[in-house]
């Protein structure tokens, strides 16, 4: 018979619990659940916008999407300035580890002191710095390879200058927000930069972005500029004109060469310069464009417009003489003097060909001094040129009115009055050609390029601005033409201007330069000349300020420069000899063996 066994419990599961306890341990769980339920409840009413925006600060972010910067192109589609993909490194301070050694890496990579990169890391009231702006590609992506937490990237540009120095002074640079600083950058700011664009973005806890929540603009690429300037030309310019600051130990120099039949920049240089992909140190006096901004007293270059003016008088022709011989002419308590003494009776020509300030003194006192203005006036003088080139100089020439008769026969010789170099340049289009002033421009116009991006064009700025104004007689023009020849000739003051294979013309001018209201021993040498004179292409003007080897007349200094530029500049465009060649020392050569 098999009997029941009675296992034995334990005494504590046998003991009831009193009433009160489990009513009491009930109520405490249901009040915490209860206050875990209006938490939840508070986060997610009240404390929602709060909440959603410190979340949107650590997590999304709204990032610039940059538009292309447009470009900067020659006449022939030669980039002189262009935005490079480049990354931006930025860190969030909050969530590096300091003690990281991988940041000796960043620091070398960035080009930075380990100590200048730890205080960037450790600024107070920043949860967000940059590290460095256009970082290049390769260095970016070797940071990036590191894998530093808080160190992340972001695409964007770096504008690039590939001609550097030689165009440094037109096309000027930005900063490091792509906003134009100087030359054509600045001007053109608006076209150049377009519209930037921005998205809003997730971010993981590493800084990474792991994906885009909305566009909140489409950026727009900047629009290109074509100019007229042949790299060709330029480069060339550029080096004649350094080599000459240098040989004759100026403190500076400018050169313009335009196109005679179209008025076209084909370069515009000026020393001394600088490379706008690296502004390190850069003075005041290496960002002056000089053949636009700088003013200096025109000298001899002038008396072209006082002969022009007797020929159009109809009182004088290219035969009529003039008597110089005294070599000195007094006005009231003034005296004016020549360089050189004319020994002999000299004609109309002659006294260009000679630069005589006497004979030319003497023709303009025969003139109205109205006419003399009105004549300087109609050439630009007085005027900024209108070519679009921020910081363009008027120049000083006082109303005819004030003239008294001293001034008026100092201005005859381009003393008392005072221009820019492209000022000079684009008034000799009048003799050129057949008698009309062309306007100075820089850039091409929608017809000539047309099939071509995005262009600025000066003719929906202004068609006249494109056509011609005429000044003197076309036969006057040829007469001048004829003076100007004889005055770059062997008997000439400039005949180191002389090209092989090429009829040139031009006219020297040397001044002294005005310091606190009175004549200083600093001279100015220029030299303004066309070629080939049988049909002439291309005209030059060349300005060296004050040379410092003991010469400093405009036909020694000025004019070897202009017989480099301009004999260059014809070989560039492939415009035929019109004079037989003869092979004769360089001038440019001949000035460094008697320097050294």
């Amino acid at each position: 018979m098999v009997r029941s066994v009675r296992f034995a419990a334990p005494k504590l599961l046998q003991t009831r619990l009193q009433l009160w306890r489990s009513r009491f341990i009930f109520s405490l769980v249901a009040l915490c659940f209860l206050a875990l339920g209006g938490k939840a409840l508070y986060l997610q009413t009240m404390s929602a916008p709060f909440l959603q925006a410190q979340g949107a600060q650590r997590y999304e972010k709204t990032i610039e999407l940059q538009a292309n910067r447009g470009r900067i192109v020659d006449r022939h589609g030669v980039v002189l300035a262009s935005s490079l993909p480049a990354r931006s490194v930025w860190a969030y301070p909050d969530r590096v580890d300091l003690s990281d050694p991988r940041l000796m890496d960043v620091a070398r990579l960035l080009g930075i002191k380990p100590l200048e990169l730890q205080s960037r890391l450790t600024a107070e009231d920043k949860n967000f710095v940059f590290l460095k702006r256009q970082v290049d590609l390769d260095t970016a992506e070797r940071i990036k390879a590191l894998r530093i937490k808080g160190i992340g990237q972001d695409g964007e540009y770096k504008r690039d200058y590939p001609q550097g120095e030689i165009a440094a002074h037109l096309v000027g640079f930005t900063d490091i927000g792509h906003k134009g600083q100087e030359g054509l950058e600045l001007a053109f700011q608006s076209t150049l930069a377009g519209r930037v664009g921005s998205r809003r973005v997730m971010r993981d806890g590493t800084g990474q972005i792991i994906g885009g929540i909305d566009h909140v603009r489409e950026p727009r690429d900047g629009r290109d500029l074509g100019l007229t300037i042949d790299t060709r030309i330029q480069s060339r310019t550029f080096e004649a004109l350094k080599e000459a600051v240098k040989v004759n130990r100026a403190q500076a120099g400018a050169a313009v060469v335009l196109d005679a039949k179209t008025g076209e920049v084909l370069a515009l240089a000026n020393w001394p310069s600088y490379n706008p992909n690296d502004r390190g140190g850069l003075s005041g006096g290496q960002l002056r464009n000089r053949a636009i901004t700088d003013l200096y007293e025109p000298g001899s270059t002038l008396k072209v417009f006082t002969a022009a003016l007797a020929l159009e008088s109809g009182k004088y022709r290219p035969s009529s003489v003039i008597d110089a011989r005294a070599g000195k002419l007094t006005i009231g308590p003034d005296t004016i003097r020549d360089a050189h003494r004319v020994r002999e009776l000299t004609t109309l020509e002659q006294v260009i060909q000679k630069s005589s300030n006497i004979g030319t003194a003497k023709i303009a006192l025969s003139l109205p001094a109205e006419d003399h203005w009105r004549l300087l006036t109609a050439a630009g003088f007085g005027q900024a040129s209108k070519t679009g080139f921020p910081g363009a100089a008027a120049g000083r020439m006082r109303p005819y009115k004030k003239w008294k008769p001293i001034e008026h026969a100092t201005i005859s010789y381009g003393h008392g009055i005072s221009v820019s170099l492209l000022q000079m340049a684009r008034a000799y289009t009048i003799f050129a050609g057949n008698g009309e002033l062309l306007p100075a421009r820089i850039f091409k116009t929608d017809d000539e390029e047309r099939g071509r991006p995005m262009q600025v064009s000066l003719r929906s700025r202004d068609d006249a601005a494109l056509r011609g104004v005429p000044v003197i007689k076309p036969e006057t023009a040829a007469a001048m033409r004829k003076m100007l020849e004889m005055a770059a000739g062997p008997k000439g003051t400039a005949p180191m201007a002389q090209v092989p294979g090429y009829r040139v013309g031009g006219k020297t001018g040397t001044s002294t330069k005005l310091e606190n209201g009175r004549y200083v021993k600093k001279y100015v040498a220029s030299f303004v000349g066309m070629a080939p004179m049988s049909d002439p292409r291309v005209i030059v003007a060349v300005m060296i300020d004050e040379p410092s080897t003991g010469k400093y007349y405009g036909g020694q200094i000025a004019g070897p420069v202009f017989s480099r530029i301009a004999g260059d500049a014809l070989q560039t465009l492939s415009v035929e000899p019109d004079a037989p060649y003869e092979t004769r020392i360089s001038p440019m050569i001949a000035m460094r063996k008697e320097s050294m």
